[in-house]
């Protein structure tokens, strides 16, 4: 391959890398962490196809050059890539912070006591503000499983968790035991589950289907099989799954095996 073909395949990678539209995102986390990645991208794709350009032309001008003299003081280009690396880490910096302080990445504590099912204290967690529709699970971590409490609904369910779409869910996440991570890579989301406090994960997913949630802290023997299914339905198939786990001849605690198939997949909620 010569120098005009490989330069010729770097622009071709970096239009493409560009121009190729990327799958829907099926949460708002996702899609804000998306967005951050191509407005990085448009940023760092010129600069590598310029140092490529500027290294290649660097090869092909010196490279009968047995005898080469010490670079020259330029005080002018110096100054001019200062100031473009100035402006290239404000911009940087002004897009990550705006997505770092989106509520749904990072949200912010209330001053109210938070506090959910009785006296448990609810420290680090982050109530919803006036939303009366938001979903809240409290979620406990253990080696090596997940409990899911639905503390409104009195309900509880073991590795598997059901949401309704195009609703914010609020995930406060403690461990039972040692250090653990929830992590739904498909969704955006993942927060360390700390023992003695909670962390809580803000979310809205728009696309109903089953994701998968690992542990990404590694946290004993088990942490392979550490996973669980969430699952995202209709509101109306959501509150059907809800009253069908409050019937007085269906227990409230929902084990995995009994919520998923052969196949490892989550049943779907009755309608």
């Amino acid at each position: 391959m010569n120098r005009r073909q490989a330069t010729a395949g770097v622009a071709l990678t970096a239009f493409l890398t560009i121009a190729v539209e990327p799958v829907a995102a099926q949460s708002i986390n996702k899609t804000l962490i998306e967005s951050l990645n191509r407005q990085l991208l448009y940023v760092a794709v010129p600069l590598a196809i310029l140092v490529e350009v500027i290294l290649f032309y660097a090869v092909w001008k010196h490279k009968d050059n047995d005898d080469p003299s010490p670079t020259k003081e330029n005080r002018s280009l110096e100054i001019t890539w200062t100031i473009a690396t100035a402006i290239i880490l404000l911009f940087v910096g002004f897009a990550s912070y705006n997505i770092l302080t989106d509520p749904y990445i990072s949200p912010s504590l209330t001053e109210q006591e938070q506090a959910l099912g009785g006296d448990q204290n609810l420290e680090g967690a982050v109530m919803p503000a006036n939303d009366d529709d938001a979903v809240i699970v409290r979620t406990i971590a253990y080696q090596w499983g997940w409990d899911f409490v639905y503390p409104e609904e009195n309900v509880t369910t073991d590795n598997t968790t059901v949401v309704p779409a195009n609703t914010d869910v609020y995930y406060h996440l403690t461990s039972r035991d040692v250090l653990h991570a929830f992590h739904a890579p498909e969704l955006g989301l993942k927060m360390d589950t700390i023992p003695g406090q909670y962390n809580t994960i803000r979310t809205n997913i728009t696309e109903p289907g089953t994701y998968r949630v690992y542990c990404s802290e590694f946290c004993g023997a088990g942490h392979s099989r550490m996973y669980a299914n969430l699952t995202v339905v209709s509101q109306d198939r959501y509150q059907a799954w809800l009253s069908n786990q409050n019937r007085t001849d269906v227990p409230t605690r929902v084990s995995a095996e009994n919520a998923t198939n052969v196949t490892g997949s989550v049943a779907a909620p009755p309608v």
